[in-house]
Order: structure tokens, then sequence, then C-alpha cells
């Protein structure tokens, strides 16, 4: 609420919700703004110098007088926060990616980031990992979310994922789990029984569930099949 004054003489008249020309022509301009349960912050100017106390009271709750009427007709409008956000109000999400994988999230040349961003969405990338994506359109906003946690997800012992065959050899089949991060389904995982040829179980392209059974210090991954654990013995290296 902006609170004014006109002094005259030994005369003080505070005027409530001033106008610009009442600021202008008017000895004082003090912007008063709290909720119900007091004042959160002060602003003045004045052309006096000083006020008395009994003016700054009488100023201060003049201001109160108003804020609560306006508070009264903002409730009545507005009795309650809405439970969310409307469809088209501006979102950001955020999440940590980690330092080592920013590249992938940017993509050669930005070419991850821009196709993200033909989603409707901004991405800003801070340099400890920190990701966070505008967008008016929350849809949108989740999309590209779950396209940075695709490309950034890592292999974790004992999961199961649903992986696709990318490459058969003589010693097995490499299975893309996601976007950068493959294993190798080694030839006596392929199948129960003995295995010839991979080629004869499994084609490039296939959609198969794997265990990552195992990331060796290289970060290499051997994959089983879950519906054969325990009737495989998993394969051991070195």
């Amino acid at each position: 609420v902006a609170m004014g004054l006109v002094w005259e003489g030994e005369r003080a008249v505070i005027l409530t919700d001033i106008l610009g020309l009442e600021d202008a022509l008017g000895d004082m301009d003090f912007k008063v703004a709290g909720t119900r349960q007091g004042v959160t912050a002060l602003q003045m100017d004045n052309k006096v110098g000083g006020l008395p106390r009994e003016v700054l009271k009488e100023a201060l709750m003049q201001a109160r007088e108003a804020r609560m009427k306006i508070l009264d007709l903002m409730e009545s409008v507005l009795p309650a926060p809405r439970p969310e956000l409307k469809p088209f109000a501006p979102r950001i999400l955020t999440l940590k990616v980690p330092v080592e994988k920013i590249g992938l999230v940017i993509g050669p040349g930005g070419k991850n980031v821009r196709a993200l961003e033909e989603l409707g969405v901004e991405v800003d990338i801070e340099e400890d990992g920190t990701v966070r994506i505008y967008s008016s359109d929350m849809e949108a906003a989740q999309k590209a979310k779950k396209r940075i946690e695709e490309l950034t997800m890592e292999a974790k012992v004992g999961e199961i994922y649903e992986g696709t065959v990318t490459k058969i050899t003589p010693f097995g089949a490499f299975v893309s789990l996601f976007p950068g991060t493959e294993g190798l389904l080694h030839i006596s995982q392929v199948a129960p029984g003995r295995v010839r040829r991979v080629e004869d179980h499994l084609k490039v392209g296939d959609v198969i569930k794997v265990k990552v059974h195992r990331i060796d210090e290289r970060g290499k991954i051997d994959l089983i099949r879950p519906e054969l654990e325990g009737k495989i013995p998993p394969r051991r290296r070195g």
C-alpha cells in the first residue's frame, strides 16, 4: 500500500493508496507491504526530512487497515493456494548428472541439447552437473528429463534391463541396455544346452531381457539371461 502525506503548518494529513499526482505534490511516499501477520517490507521517500513518531504510527495503522481490506478481496477470489500450477504456467525441473556425462547430454556440437530444445524446452547445464529444464509445457519438460536420464543412466549389478541386440560375434552377443551403454551376453548364456552358433538363437535388433551379472574395473559389463539364472553357471573372466 502506498501511503502519502500532506503537511501544512502544524497539521499533517495522511493519505492512503496515493496516485502519481499525490506523490508528486505531497510530502511523503511510504510503501508498506505485508500479510495478516505483519509488515514484510517498507520503503519511504519524504520531503520534510523527518517524521514525528505519531505521524509514522498513524501511517502504519492506516496502511494496515488498507492491507487487510486488500487481503479480504484477494481471499474472496482465491481463498487458498491452488493445489497445482495452471497447465501453461512456467515450470523448472532440476536434476543432477555425473560430471563425466555432461558431454553426453550436450552431444557432438550441441546436437543432443538442440534435440531437447525441439521439444519446446530450454536447457541449462552447470559445471557441477546440475541440469535445469525450463518450459511452460510440463509434458515436454518431463520428456526432456526422461531423455537426459536415459542418456546418463549407469548400469547396476543385479538390475534387469530390456536391451536390444546390436552385434553378433562367435563368442556371444552385444546388447545395448540404453544409449551409450552395452554389455556382452556370452555364448554360454544365450540358451540352455550347448550353443554352437549365437545367430541360431539371436539376431541383431532382437529385444531381450538381460541381467547385469558383473562390471569389471574397466567398466565392461557381463550379462546373463534372467530366465536362465541358476541353470547355467555364469562364465568367469580371466
